[in-house]
């Protein structure tokens, strides 16, 4: 039987260029605060200064990542790689929630052993570093939050940056506890407290990112919805053996047996057309069907 693979003639996946300055920016500006938090979290002994430089030093990293992967993905296919790399802006997601989980672990760790043996604190040092900290991340997930719906590694690098402004505030309000009281324990509930909010913020994103990298239908597709929107065109009389995938993290891909009845054979081409626009309404920018005629048997279990 013939195979038909049928492909966009346009590029139906996000644009997201622009958004290189915003990496580039976040980088830059998060890469600089790291090296602020560990200079005062030094000279005051704060460990929830050190821990959120840690984690701001992951940040960094899955920001580089990021934009490596979407610099690997505009690369040209070849006769080892045909769908070029793609597939590299699932992996950089995945890898990236890995790294903020292993954050959580040495933060938790180092949390229980400063509880343990207590040291003297700045508050107030702690306070005002936290403080350009929640500037810095605010500004950071500003950038990227018109597009965190486009792509999981721009939602992860949101959520990552509104996190951790959110986690800085926590510091400020550590530092001032501590300031006026003196309780330097209030340090390293503060440093637990920073390490649930950024698992749970991570938690979703590592789950969406490993969907993907098991072939998983992607959470927005709606395999139903897909199916009754395809048996809409004209000719069409059933679609089985029906498979929807990420390609990467802007793109979707779907194989499926698609059955017509024998009189239209001729107008498989507009069949096929129609089927081309609908999917690109659905967000699949790449599509292969194998045709079948409706007095045949398919002889696949899955059909």
């Amino acid at each position: 039987m013939a195979h038909d693979h049928s492909h966009h003639h346009h590029d139906h996946a996000p644009k997201l260029d622009h958004l290189n300055a915003a990496f580039i920016w976040g980088i830059v500006l998060n890469s600089a605060f790291v090296i602020v938090e560990v200079i005062y979290g030094l000279i005051s002994g704060s460990l929830s200064l050190l821990t959120d430089a840690g984690h701001n030093l992951s940040d960094v990293a899955s920001l580089a990542l990021a934009l490596l992967a979407f610099k690997l993905a505009k690369a040209k296919s070849n006769k080892d790689y045909t769908y070029g790399y793609k597939r590299s802006t699932i992996i950089v997601s995945f890898f990236n929630a890995m790294i903020l989980i292993v954050a959580v672990g040495f933060i938790v760790y180092e949390a229980v052993v400063r509880f343990i043996h207590p040291e003297p604190v700045a508050g107030g040092t702690v306070a005002w570093v936290a403080l350009v900290g929640i500037g810095i991340n605010g500004f950071t997930a500003w950038l990227f939050v018109k597009d965190k719906d486009s792509d999981l590694n721009v939602k992860g690098a949101y959520v990552h940056m509104a996190i951790d402004a959110i986690v800085s505030l926590g510091v400020v309000i550590s530092g001032i506890i501590i300031y006026f009281t003196h309780l330097a324990w209030i340090d390293s509930v503060v440093s637990i407290i920073i390490g649930v909010v950024i698992l749970t913020g991570t938690w979703n994103l590592l789950k969406d990112s490993l969907r993907l990298e098991m072939d998983g239908v992607p959470k927005e597709m709606d395999l139903k919805k897909i199916k009754t929107e395809l048996m809409k065109a004209k000719g069409v009389v059933d679609i089985h053996h029906m498979h929807v995938w990420a390609l990467s993290t802007t793109e979707n891909a779907l194989t499926a047996h698609l059955v017509v009845s024998p009189e239209d054979v001729g107008i498989f081409d507009e069949i096929k057309h129609d089927l081309r626009h609908k999917l690109e309404h659905l967000s699949i920018s790449h599509s292969t069907f194998e045709p079948e005629f409706s007095n045949e048997k398919c002889e696949q279990q899955d059909c």
